[in-house]
């Protein structure tokens, strides 16, 4: 029988040996008034109960509500190990949608603001021997313009292409204890060509007399270690492999990487990650792999879940998505208006899977004066999270920004995440607005759900230049690399509900036929670098997927992968 409390340590890229999963079942209220803190809630029993991590809008967590929750309140009891006792404890959420605080024994640990990126709590002062008691509210208010939420419905019901909401607590909460001296956090900076990795570790406490040890490991075989003493709060540490595996589509080559702080010999801090060599890099209009072109057929995904809505029922659902792609011919995704938890890019690590990382940006106005603040705030956490994972090989934090308020204030908000993106991650390219009005960005993309292939072949002449959808507005130089990041979305279904794009097809033949032909016309251009196609699964109303919504295959997964590995005219030269 599955387990469906999500028991598996949630962080794979830096994972800790003594750490508790505080998921199960808590005590759960909604606060349709949120009034909750008025109303005594921190110190009282709650009236319901749930399942933690499923939101409360999903069957998993055994409430189902559908209609909106101003606030939500969660409370259980835990006891502290006895291992952890006079460690620092630090309280991890995976998301909570979407404004958060917390209680430990009644006394407020923190407060975050943000459904999607990951974060924790130094909750130590607030511990205690024994049994403590965990309080969470989450305040979500989708309607008032200013939170991004993605694909979740505005609406009562689901509609269009925006589906069931989220609130509250939807990926794992989970306790660790660590000394008062260690590791924080890691960057790796990977560079291919030379076969090394370069480390730059931020160390927590007093780090006097402190070294950090780093050795890696391929397939069991050890390949190099170093040390080096801690600098302050930084330590950076160059490592060299001894055979150099690249990582690429179909080939998740990772290097197992252990981490150790010692203080006056002991050893003080353990942390078990990974790494690949791989680089990002362009050739005119080519998109490089390695320094080899590598045409990136990517499908849509939203990541949404029958039972669980924005959570997998279990870790092999979120393998098994990547793995249903790639049977379909694809060598990735955008993952697409949500933030994927990293329980995914650990698979899209080990599977060789391509990525682009994306913000939920809809729901919020890039025109209005306080998006900037809301909107890029939670997109830094996102990035700095996700930086070291091989599967992601772009950013892209707005999707469909038209243009249509205020040009000056758009643009600005547009550029400053752009830049911003970059600074914080200058080795992967960054798309600014997805089939938008681009501002600044590093790839011309462009949405195109032109369903005869005839029609679509004759929007990209000139070898593959884009046609204008912005009447004249569009800022291209007609050097960038050219993505058609969305197209197809065929409808496929066996009776007349749910929507697609276009006139639905009458039989699988005319389906395969005119997925052929949108697909050919787009490998056929030699400046673009890859196409992404609408989209994985259906989800609710949407009918589009090239498999339904409880992940089964629609057509012959062969004869679609046969389509899409046919080579691509930029991998022909």
């Amino acid at each position: 029988m599955s387990d469906y409390s999500r028991p598996e340590y949630p962080r794979p890229q830096f994972q800790r040996a003594a750490w508790m999963n505080l998921n199960g079942q808590w005590q759960f209220e909604i606060d349709h008034g949120a009034s909750g803190r008025a109303r005594g809630l921190v110190e009282r029993e709650l009236t319901g109960t749930i399942t933690v991590p499923f939101c409360p809008e999903s069957k998993l967590s055994g409430v189902e509500y559908r209609d909106f929750m101003a606030a939500v309140w969660y409370r259980r009891t835990f006891m502290l190990p006895q291992e952890a006792a006079g460690k620092r404890g630090l309280l991890h959420f995976g998301a909570v949608d979407y404004k958060c605080e917390v209680w430990i024994n009644g006394k407020s640990a923190g407060v975050h603001e943000g459904g999607y990126a990951s974060f924790h709590f130094d909750v130590t002062d607030v511990l205690q021997k024994g049994e403590n008691t965990i309080v969470v509210c989450a305040d979500d208010d989708l309607r008032h313009g200013r939170q991004p939420y993605g694909k979740q419905s505005s609406r009562y019901e689901s509609y269009g292409c925006s589906y069931t909401r989220t609130t509250g607590i939807w990926q794992t909460v989970w306790l660790e204890w660590v000394n008062p001296v260690y590791i924080q956090s890691v960057k790796m900076i990977p560079d291919a060509a030379n076969g090394t990795v370069l480390l730059d570790a931020t160390i927590s406490g007093h780090a006097a007399g402190v070294t950090l040890n780093a050795s890696a490991a391929f397939n069991g075989m050890p390949e190099c270690e170093a040390e080096v003493l801690v600098d302050g709060s930084h330590a950076r540490l160059p490592l060299k492999v001894a055979n150099v595996h690249l990582w690429g589509p179909g080939e998740g080559n990772l290097y197992d990487l252990h981490l150790s702080l010692k203080q006056d010999g002991a050893i003080v801090d353990d942390v078990d990650s990974y790494f690949a060599l791989r680089t990002i890099s362009f050739d005119g209009k080519k998109c490089l792999l390695n320094g080899k072109p590598v045409f990136q057929r990517l499908i849509l995904d939203q990541g949404f879940y029958p039972n669980g809505v924005y959570t997998a029922p279990t870790d092999d659902a979120l393998r098994g998505d990547i793995e249903m792609s790639m049977a379909m011919g694809f060598n990735g995704a955008r993952l697409h208006q949500k933030v994927f938890e990293q329980r995914f890019l650990y698979w899209a690590d080990k599977l060789g899977y391509l990525c682009w990382g994306e913000m939920p940006s809809w729901g919020i106005d890039p025109a209005r004066p306080h998006t900037l603040s809301i909107f890029l705030r939670e997109w830094m956490e996102v990035v700095e999270r996700d930086y070291n994972a091989p599967c992601i090989v772009g950013w892209c934090p707005y999707n469909e920004v038209w243009g249509e308020s205020n040009e000056g204030l758009r643009e600005l908000t547009l550029t400053m995440t752009y830049r911003t993106t970059k600074a914080i991650d200058p080795t992967r390219p960054c798309i600014d607005v997805s089939g938008g009005l681009h501002t600044e960005t590093d790839v011309y993309d462009i949405h195109d759900y032109e369903q005869n292939p005839a029609v679509l072949r004759a929007h990209y002449p000139h070898g593959g230049m884009p046609v204008d959808p912005f009447a004249g507005k569009q800022k291209y130089d007609g050097v960038k690399p050219i993505f058609v990041s969305e197209y197809g979305g065929i409808r496929w279904t066996e009776d007349t509900s749910g929507w697609g794009y276009g006139v639905a097809p009458v039989s699988t033949e005319e389906f395969v036929t005119r997925y052929e032909g949108l697909t050919q016309a787009l490998l056929d251009q030699p400046d673009h670098m890859g196409f992404c196609y609408t989209q994985l699964t259906d989800v609710e109303q949407e009918q589009n997927g090239l498999y339904t919504y409880d992940r089964k295959a629609k057509f012959d997964p062969a004869i679609i992968a046969e389509i899409n590995r046919r080579p691509a005219a930029i991998e022909k030269e």
